[in-house]
């Protein structure tokens, strides 16, 4: 494997772990409620703001990695998806990228 597909690689885990660290931390002080973490994320223009690009970053993605599986015929890059709106696109972006790296066969 080269290093560029360990370092995707890498990242997509850091980009699944560190973020999720922060919403088991909220989690414990406020308890589980997804309307109050989806509040939370509302709570000022910045966040609004934050949540948006992020929002936007991941359609995005979503129809950039449709339409290369498309041509490239590449389907396990789909995986890139769930984990893009379940994760957050700290995950999905690195994980599409060590998919798409990954030698043709």
């Amino acid at each position: 494997m080269s290093g560029l597909r360990v370092l995707y690689l890498a990242l997509a885990i850091w980009g699944a772990v560190h973020p999720m660290l922060w919403f088991v931390r909220f989690w414990s002080a406020e308890g589980f409620s997804l309307s109050g973490l989806i509040a939370a994320w509302h709570v000022n223009a910045a966040s609004t703001g934050l949540v948006w690009d992020l929002t936007i970053a991941a359609i995005a993605l979503t129809v950039w990695i449709l339409a290369e599986t498309w041509v490239r015929k590449n389907w396990s890059a789909l995986w890139a998806i769930p984990a893009t709106f379940c994760i957050g696109v700290s995950c999905g972006l690195p994980l599409y990228l060590f998919l798409r790296a990954r030698p043709v066969t």
